[in-house]
This record gives structure tokens, sequence and C-alpha cells, in this order.
């Protein structure tokens, strides 16, 4: 029987003690409380139980992270993970998951598409769930927690012989710092079938929020309410591709409002057809700081929320502001190999 590892730090909550239990199903159990009994955790299965205070923090997880950052980059290399998130209040449930997860992505470790059970104080955050059940709130978290379970327990990411990745932009060309580096890596994989989508001004509309039952329906008709250009050549492309990569340029440390608008409407394809077996990568280019904020943001979307796979280390971050300076960060060429290489061993089966 494989072996978990449970990172619980002490005083957890009764509610996540239960969440614990549903999701272990008598699973084989290594516990870890703290960083003062943390073993090598390359090549594991690892389950994080994250209880977060009235303030928003998880200190002795961070403490734990801390010290996995001080043996190294791959200190995480070949392991994957879970989170069970239970907060005391509303809030924090998703920023602090999607935090924890890029912070243990950059150690190697990879997540499964819904990685994530949270839990609020009121489990209102489970409310959605009465569109498909009227199980009281208790219920439905603890059957999240068990299939969470099962498939980490069947989690086993394919590779495939000739890889399609579908690359999604919106930005120009001939000043574009994040479309430069994408060529840098785009290179070296070969052995792929590559197509770029740029999601030019004015032809996407955003999500105008229709009731659950409208966007089913648009949705079982390969369709959504307001078509366009998101019906007739994104998600067909989405739908078609094994991996995505997100161009990302940092605005205001957020998404850009073409690339967010596309995510909003992926709602209706992802009704229909599971991400699971879709890889996420992104490259991000910030012109002073904040690429980690971006990178976040998509691994709460598209990871968390979506369902994409997310391989180790999906994010390539630079900084550069004034246009082709990318190029003169010192072994730029080098690092976009690294990433592009990152690429291949996480999505394409070699000889």
């Amino acid at each position: 029987m494989s072996k978990y590892y449970v990172i619980k730090p002490a005083d957890t909550s009764a509610q996540l003690e239960k969440m614990l239990e549903a999701a272990l199903n008598g699973k084989n159990v290594v516990y870890i409380s703290d960083k003062s009994n943390l073993p090598e955790l390359k090549e594991k299965k690892i389950i994080i139980c994250v209880e977060i205070s009235p303030a928003g923090f998880c200190i002795p997880l961070y403490e734990i992270i801390t010290e996995l950052q001080s043996r190294g980059r791959d200190s995480l290399g070949g392991s994957s993970a879970i989170l069970l998130v239970h907060s005391s209040s509303e809030l924090y449930t998703k920023s602090t998951a999607a935090f924890i997860i890029f912070l243990l992505n950059g150690l190697g470790c990879r997540f499964l598409g819904h990685p994530v059970v949270e839990a609020t104080a009121s489990l209102s955050n489970f409310s959605t769930w009465r569109n498909v059940t009227e199980a009281p709130l208790d219920d439905i978290c603890m059957e999240l927690c068990a299939k969470l379970g099962g498939r980490f327990s069947a989690y086993n990411p394919k590779l495939i012989e000739r890889p399609r990745i579908l690359a999604l932009h919106s930005s120009f060309k001939g000043t574009s710092n994040t479309l430069a580096l994408w060529n840098m890596a785009k290179a070296h994989l070969e052995g792929c079938e590559i197509r770029e989508q740029h999601v030019e001004n004015g032809r996407i509309i955003d999500c105008k929020g229709c009731s659950f039952k409208t966007c089913k329906h648009y949705s079982m008709n390969d369709g959504c309410f307001y078509g366009g250009a998101m019906v007739e050549e994104i998600l067909p492309a989405i739908k078609k591709s094994d991996a995505v990569i997100w161009l990302c340029p940092n605005y205001n440390d957020a998404i850009s409002a073409n690339l967010s608008a596309v995510i909003n409407r992926m709602t209706a394809l992802y009704r229909k057809t599971p991400f699971y077996q879709k890889t996420l990568f992104s490259i991000i280019v910030s012109g002073n700081s904040g690429s980690d904020s971006v990178a976040r943001q998509l691994i709460g979307a598209l990871c968390i929320n979506k369902g994409f796979s997310l391989p180790p280390y999906f994010s390539f971050m630079a900084t550069a502001n004034d246009p082709g300076t990318v190029s003169q960060i010192p072994d730029i060429e080098a690092a976009s190999k690294k990433f592009a290489e990152n690429m291949l061993k996480e999505i394409k089966k070699t000889s």
C-alpha cells in the first residue's frame, strides 16, 4: 500500500479532522506536525491540512515550507499534493490555498486538477452544490473530501507522443516582452503541435453571469449564450489541446482583461468537458514586480477552480519593462530552454 505524508500542524479544528478522515479512507499515513520532524519529501504523495487563523495565517505550515525551501529548489521533486483547508471565518481559504500551491510548485510539487477542498466557518461556500444535491452542507464537504482522496490515489499524469500546446495571449508582437520570452522557449519545444491564439481587443465579451441552468443548457450544446469568437475559435482550441500556456504580461498585478474574459467564459466548456487531462503552464513578465500575484491568480482560476493539472515549475517569470529588454536579462536564453525542457518532461512521451 502506498504511503501518504500528511502535513497537519497541531491544534486543527474538529471540522478539519473530519475532512482529513474522509480523504484518507484507510490510507497508510505518516504524520508531520512541524519542521522538527520533517522527513525527505521527494517522490511522495502529500496531503496538506491548513487551519487558518482569524488573522488569515497558518504559521506552523509556513515554517515547514520555509524549511523545505532551505533544502533547495527540488526539495519536493517528483511529489504530488492535495490540500484540505478550513478557516475560522468566511475568508482566506482560496487565497491561502493558491499561495501555498504556488510556493510548493516552485519546489517541484505537482497538483492534480481541483486539488483543494476548502471549508469556511459556516460552510456556506458549499451552497452552490445545492444546484445538484439537497444534502446538508457538512455532508457535501465530506463527500468532496472523499472524492478528492480517491482521485489523488489514482492520480497518474499521462504523457503524450505529440502533445498539442495552445498558447493564449493578447499582446502586440512588435513590443511584447512576454511574446519574446515565449518565442525563446517555443524554439525548444520539438515534437509538439503548437497553436497560438491572439485574443484581440473587442472580440471577447466577458461573462455576464447566466444562471446555472442557462449556462449548463448552452454548454451541453457546445455553446454559450454570448457566442462569438469565444465559441467559434477559442473554446474549440482549448478543447483540442493537451496543454495551455497563458502568456501574461503583468497589468497592475493582475491578468489582462482579455485573458480574464477567456477564463470567465470557459465555464460553458468546463461544465461539459473535464480539464483534468489538460496541463497548465504560463509565462509572466512584469515591468517591475508582482509576477507571483499573476501566477497565483492563474492557479486559483485554472487549477483550483477549473481543474487543470498543475505541473512542477508551471510558470516562467521574468522582470522586463521597456520593449525588447527581456532579451537583456542575464542567461535568459538558458532559462527559456530549461523551462521548455520542463514542459516537455511533463507532457511529452519519449521513446
